[in-house]
């Protein structure tokens, strides 16, 4: 089974801009997180900041486009893996692993499997 792997984290704890070295460590932590799951990752990437966000809330049948993302929180989707598991308990084990640079969470969602 596929599972999403969405790492949650406060984005100021990065620094600023893609030289910052909080961001080139935990970019490294991540790439040697990455080749250790071999066959397991699917797929994934780090996001850039929430600034560059762009949402489109749909209201009824209004469509409004707002600069930013879909909602101010404590904490920012910074980036997500696709992993394969045979089960939930493996997909835990492998987001337990999962580099933060500071407090944080890992949401682990199954993706939908085909529908045809």
């Amino acid at each position: 089974m596929q599972y999403a792997l969405l790492i949650y984290q406060q984005e100021s704890v990065l620094g600023s801009g893609p030289d910052s070295p909080a961001l080139r460590a935990i970019v490294a932590k991540h790439m040697a997180f990455s080749r250790d799951l071999g066959a397991q990752r699917v797929g994934g990437s780090g996001l850039k900041p929430t600034s560059s966000a762009t949402t489109v809330r749909t209201t009824g049948k209004s469509k409004v486009v707002h600069d930013g993302p879909f909602a101010e929180t404590h904490e920012q989707l910074g980036g997500f893996y696709i992993i394969e598991a045979p089960d939930l308990d493996t997909a835990i084990a492998i987001a337990k692993n999962v580099p933060l640079t500071s407090d944080g969470a890992i949401e682990i969602r199954p993706l939908l499997g085909p529908t045809t």
